[in-house]
């Protein structure tokens, strides 16, 4: 894609692509720039849309991002808009891959940026200095808030801020289901962006105190204080004298200049429109491949938005190893649907078809783009923590906004990399920093947006110069700039539940 015509009327993104897309609404008998002036728009079209640059005959291939993204269903003439209404997947049931042998990590970059973050014990590094507040069932979810709301007004300055992670789950919980809830809140236990950790336990729940804290086996335990509701007389005030211990440790931590090779950033996208694969996932792609070659750690989920481009993240495996586990993570999603009666390629979702999105595979390969060109070299299931320091990671997990950002937490991410077209003010417990695709969202939720690669749609900014801009907002953020969801106490978890409830 030509960063220099990104802000014209259309885009098309690779050579291949027998498409372009709409950057404006664009009115009936509009004529197409070079090379393409002699067509003409047949009907109007809204932005981000896309539009035939070929004739297409029934059942061809309609190409994007130099990839197919389905197929036409009726015959498509120059000038056309393409659409649900003539587009359709190509993806049915199971698929085979191909493993296209291994590719090698980078050699780390001489370039390598710092930010000030506060270093662990166990060699982790963290870029808020707070007190997490986690609960191991619902039933004393407004114990851990009480705790929070008293110890900000106790210890306002003590710690950066005072986070109850509450949730609904932990109790009549069985079997697959009891144990993601109890991985996950193992792995938020661990997070380095707390300093302290109270987790509190009712006493009669599935998901016992005990058990929860034999999961964390990589935990600080100076650093976490726990207790069971049914087991003191006043669990607000008992709890705060626990945070009171905690906030007393933490009084030494301190931001020190760490290399950005310490640092973790799961990458998300939600509410996506036609723009989301061409400006802020393929910036956010750039920061993968920036944050990678620096030695950092890059984390991407979202397993069902990979469906019609799984190949492609294949193609980038290190090994046969991993590429295997890519299979039986794409496959074992697929299975998760046709297990629970539901149709494998049900998306994209009416708010991505209003933005120009059409089919599973245009949407997973816009989706992928936050991946950038990195080697994948781990795979982790749903709740594990990432292990390795430089790389991407590829975790499982559903689209779902609030499941899938929880989960890039729980894996370790210090942030959440979050794009989209339409907006959203969810909050995750990682600052979550939110990217615009296009400038319109930016310029009506500036509550929300956090940073506007839709800027690159309107001036003269290449991708990669944006890529610069928002890496240097990235390492703010990891310095101590707060992001909008933080501004706004926008933070809450949820738990992929996909079992039985007695």
């Amino acid at each position: 894609m030509s960063s220099k015509a990104m802000h014209r009327q259309f885009i098309q993104v690779h050579p291949k692509d027998n498409v372009v897309v709409a950057v404006q609404a664009i009115t009936q008998g509009t004529a197409l720039p070079e090379p393409w002036s002699s067509i003409k728009v047949r009907s109007d079209v809204p932005a981000g849309h896309k539009i035939a640059i070929h004739d297409v005959q029934t059942e061809q291939s309609i190409y994007k991002y130099g990839y197919a993204i389905g197929h036409a269903t009726q015959t498509i003439s120059a000038g056309e808009h393409v659409h649900s209404h003539n587009l359709k997947t190509s993806l049915s049931g199971t698929e085979e891959y191909q493993f296209n042998g291994g590719m090698a990590l980078p050699e780390r970059s001489e370039e390598v940026p710092i930010f000030k973050g506060y270093l662990r014990n166990n060699g982790r590094v963290g870029i808020r200095n707070e007190v997490w507040i986690v609960n191991t069932v619902g039933c004393v979810n407004q114990t851990a808030k009480r705790i929070a709301t008293l110890a900000e007004k106790r210890y306002p300055e003590a710690a950066d801020a005072y986070v109850p992670l509450t949730h609904a789950f932990g109790c009549s919980q069985l079997g697959d289901d009891l144990s993601n809830t109890r991985k996950l809140l193992a792995s938020l236990i661990q997070h380095p962006n707390a300093g302290g950790v109270l987790v509190i336990g009712l006493g009669c729940e599935n998901n016992q105190l005990k058990s929860l804290l034999a999961e964390a086996t990589g935990l600080d335990e100076n650093r976490v204080r726990y207790f069971n509701s049914q087991q003191v007389e006043d669990e607000v005030e008992h709890g705060l004298n626990l945070v009171e211990e905690l906030l007393k440790l933490m009084k030494q931590d301190e931001r020190s200049e760490q290399p950005i090779s310490k640092l973790t950033l799961g990458m998300k996208c939600g509410g996506s429109d036609g723009f989301s694969g061409l400006t802020a996932n393929a910036v956010v792609g750039r920061m993968t491949d920036k944050v990678t070659n620096m030695g950092g750690r890059v984390i991407l989920t979202e397993t069902p938005e990979m469906f019609g481009a799984e190949q492609v993240l294949m193609d980038r495996a290190d090994s046969q190893e991993t590429f295997t586990k890519i299979v039986t993570l794409v496959n074992g999603f697929k299975q998760y649907f046709i297990d629970n009666q539901q149709p494998v390629y049900e998306n994209p979702s009416p708010g991505n078809k209003d933005g120009g999105l059409t089919t599973l595979e245009e949407k997973s390969l816009g989706a992928i783009q936050k991946g950038g060109q990195a080697v994948v070299n781990e795979v982790i299931d749903y709740g594990e923590m990432a292990t390795s320091s430089q790389g991407l990671t590829l975790l499982q997990g559903p689209g779902n906004d609030a499941v899938s950002s929880t989960a890039l937490a729980a894996a370790g991410a210090n942030m959440v990399l979050f794009t989209t077209g339409r907006g959203t003010p969810l909050g995750f417990p990682v600052p979550t920093v939110k990217i615009s695709s296009n400038p319109n969202i930016a310029a009506k939720k500036p509550h929300w947006i956090d940073f506007n690669a839709g800027q690159i749609l309107d001036s003269d900014v290449t991708l990669d110069e944006c890529a610069d801009k928002l890496l240097a907002y990235v390492l703010d953020v990891a310095s101590g700039r707060l992001t909008n969801n933080e501004k706004n106490d926008s933070r809450e978890i949820a738990i992929w539940k996909n079992g039985v409830t007695l």
